[in-house]
């Protein structure tokens, strides 16, 4: 079988789907994009593909893999990890489809029958956020992230920080006790605030505490992990096994959230999976995505012991509503209740593309950028 052609299509909101061909007639899918970069991540995949993988084996990933990655003097990076990823996903597709089997079988086979997923949750004041909670806990949610603050300065006032810590108690007044909650500073928090902020947060019970400092500062995160109970997390903006390397090797985490979008696929947040599990660290994917980054993400976490729940956006609740999910031929594909998601038991990702509608979404004129933020003063904030 070889590698025939491929397609890619930029859909809304802010997405970026490969289809990968064969001369077998099978197809993958994959979902390459980096949010703000949709033109940059095309460019490299058309790169990739063009240079590397016309008429090759697509069955032979690992070496694929190795292939698009060491070709290149200059690796890693958010742009060529994530183009690499999309391929990688669709890799995994094919292959499945031609063995008629998902991808967690040839992953070693499953762990678990389902998967614990969580629900981001946004709100600027604490009735509103701990209003749209209670709704997604009635819902089915059992576990819940939510954003310390937006514009937060290198050094904050007290009156801010005590409203983003009331956004925090309201949430946890209205999912209760037997629910999962998980606050992310998204690197939005200086170093000199941010263990202060993390003593303050003791009190509820937190699952974990995300992105406590940017990645360029991943060398304080021992420091804060060792002045608080909460679990820390990161790993959104990590883009391979080698930049989680320090982290574990420090004991500076207890949890993290690779991106099967941005860490190099299937291929790579597997074996960021199984280096973590050495540590003793839980995985939780990331995944603000598309249906097809999540059904990639889902293999994974069916197929490694310590990914403990998983990261969605797509409306699991009401599939017939969902926007997201209406790119797949059977919206319900994924069966979501009490919290989990069942484990899906299709061919390769899983799931069906409804290529008539991607088609059709891809008329749209798509390309997403990043929203600039500026603090009082005019300076620029972190997003």
């Amino acid at each position: 079988m070889q590698i025939t052609g491929y397609e890619l299509f930029a859909v809304p909101p802010r997405w970026l789907l490969l289809k990968l061909e064969t001369d077998e007639g099978i197809v993958g899918w994959g979902e390459p994009i980096i949010q703000g970069r949709l033109d940059t991540v095309r460019t490299a995949v058309e790169e990739l593909i063009e240079g590397y993988l016309l008429g090759t084996d697509p069955l032979r990933i690992e070496y694929q893999w190795r292939k698009l990655y060491q070709s290149g003097y200059f690796r890693g990076g958010p742009i060529l990890m994530s183009a690499l990823a999309g391929i990688d996903q669709a890799l995994w597709d094919v292959k499945g489809r031609y063995y008629d089997t998902p991808i967690y079988d040839l992953l070693g086979g499953y762990v678990r029958d389902r998967m614990l997923v969580y629900q981001w949750l946004g709100g600027e004041d604490p009735e509103t956020i701990a209003t749209s909670a209670r709704e997604d806990y009635e819902n089915g949610y059992r576990a819940f992230k939510l954003n310390f603050a937006r514009e937060f300065r290198f050094l904050e006032t007290p009156a801010v920080v005590d409203r983003s810590i009331d956004r925090v108690a309201a949430v946890r007044d209205a999912v209760g006790d037997d629910a999962f909650l998980g606050v992310d500073f998204h690197g939005r928090v200086s170093k000199p605030m941010a263990a202060e902020l993390v003593r303050r947060l003791e009190p509820y019970d937190l699952m974990f505490i995300d992105q406590p400092l940017l990645p360029e500062h991943a060398d304080g995160f021992d420091a804060i992990s060792d002045r608080t109970t909460i679990p820390i997390a990161t790993g959104e903006r990590f883009y391979s096994r080698y930049d989680f390397k320090r982290l574990f090797v420090e004991d500076a985490v207890s949890v993290i959230q690779p991106d099967v979008t941005h860490v190099g696929g299937i291929s790579e947040l597997r074996r960021v999976a199984a280096l973590a599990e050495t540590f003793d660290v839980a995985v939780i994917p990331h995944c603000p995505l598309g249906p097809i980054a999540f059904a990639a993400s889902l293999q994974v976490g069916f197929s490694s012991p310590n990914v403990v729940m998983q990261e969605q956006d797509l409306n699991l609740e009401t599939p017939d509503e969902s926007q997201r999910l209406s790119l797949l031929e059977d919206p319900a594909t994924f069966e979501f209740r009490n919290g989990y998601v069942e484990r899906p038991t299709g061919p390769g990702l899983g799931i069906e593309i409804d290529e008539d509608r991607v088609r059709k979404q891809a008329e749209a004129e798509v390309n997403w950028y990043n929203p600039v933020w500026h603090h009082e003063d005019g300076s620029v904030a972190e997003w």
